[in-house]
């Protein structure tokens, strides 16, 4: 079988990533039985120490796939209905009438109309999605900050809603997402990261992917330089970090083997059933954190891709951290990228992100990947 892998244009391409500002950069780009992976940049910007194609990374909310999954999995056990409202299963968290307007399926695909809590667990991103309005004083004094995930949903709960429940566009919101741990708790008796870890990971054979419960990354990784459009200058590490603030929402730490693994398991239809993983490509619009609109599902998003088609996946930043996977839909070629740099675009004089040499090499890079 021929493949359209080059591994020195993919190797170029990173290497244009790093050259255009991204301390470090490593990706597995796979096609058909053909598997490359590579890296450029550094690790360590101090050091100069290098990234390497097998570090662990947090990946941000790709989790949000793998959490979605261990709610279908109930699904398929029985146990959770789709279209039962979240006030069914968790009354006291979601009370009254809007407990009985917003069912399971509208908090995986965000179509909730409950407010992200985040602006308000950290009071220096109170401005937000007005990025001049804020400051990233919060990330730095929440570090080490442990929450818990019920005070969390309360602040998004009693925040103005976005929406109506079951209105389009959705607004992409972690709340949702930590009232998905709490009913995957309720229904099974286990901790949500038990869930994910027993359903999802392990059912994936993922042997270097974990829910965290300490601030550290274990094994070998890169550190986490977070910009916040320039406000943090030189960008700062954060790759030690209590991620009690998103939870099974967005901790996971992974390699970009270990998610090519586990997304090219999930469309073949042996982590979910075929019927739920239909469920989870079923999309609707929703409007992510930097104001575009994407095509979700059920914890993936749908995107279209100039020469190869509809491509399914996920992408994910955390503080300092950025990582996206993709697959194509019949399942032969995929791509997961990790960088480790986040929010490199500068603020214009009217508070708005400036376009970087980043931005298109990242997408270079990708539409290489993924469309040879």
């Amino acid at each position: 079988m021929t493949t359209t892998l080059d591994p020195v244009q993919l190797q170029t391409a990173l290497a244009n990533l790093h050259q255009a500002g991204m301390p470090g950069v490593f990706a597995e780009v796979r096609d058909n039985d053909e598997t490359w992976r590579g890296a450029a940049g550094v690790a360590d910007v101090d050091t100069g120490r290098p990234v390497t194609a097998d570090m662990r990374h947090r990946v941000g909310s790709i989790t949000k796939t793998f959490t979605a999954a261990a709610v279908l999995r109930q699904v398929d056990n029985g146990e959770i209905d789709l279209d039962t409202p979240i006030g069914h299963y968790l009354p006291q968290l979601v009370p009254g009438e809007r407990g009985m307007a917003i069912t399971v399926r509208m908090l995986i695909n965000h179509t909730s109309g409950l407010a992200e809590y985040l602006p308000r667990a950290y009071p220096s991103l109170a401005g937000f999605p007005a990025l001049a309005k804020t400051t990233p004083q919060s990330l730095d004094d929440n570090r080490f900050t442990k929450f818990h995930p019920t005070e969390l949903i309360e602040l998004g709960v009693s925040s103005p809603p976005c929406g109506t429940p079951g209105g389009t566009p959705g607004v992409y919101s972690n709340t949702n997402y930590l009232l998905l741990c709490q009913l995957l708790e309720a229904v099974t008796g286990s901790s949500a990261e038990k869930c994910i870890t027993r359903d999802v990971i392990e059912r994936a054979g993922l042997r270097d992917t974990e829910l965290p419960d300490d601030p550290s990354i274990d094994g070998p990784h890169s550190l986490h330089y977070e910009a916040w459009v320039g406000m943090i200058d030189p960008p700062r590490d954060y790759s030690v970090f209590d991620m009690s603030f998103v939870g099974p929402a967005a901790s996971l730490i992974s390699t970009v083997a270990d998610l090519n693994r586990c997304y090219r398991l999930l469309l073949a239809g042996e982590i979910v059933s075929r019927s739920s993983l239909a469920q989870m490509q079923s999309t609707v619009p929703v409007i992510a954190f930097d104001g575009k609109t994407l095509d979700y599902g059920l914890g993936l998003h749908r995107l279209t891709v100039p020469g190869r088609g509809i491509c399914w996946g996920h992408d994910g930043s955390v503080w300092g951290g950025g990582a996206m996977s993709m697959i194509s839909a019949d399942g032969t070629r995929q791509m997961s990228i990790a960088v480790n740099l986040q929010r490199w675009n500068r603020l214009d004089a009217d508070g708005r992100p400036q376009p970087h040499p980043i931005d298109g090499a990242l997408q270079a890079f990708i539409q290489l990947a993924l469309a040879g």
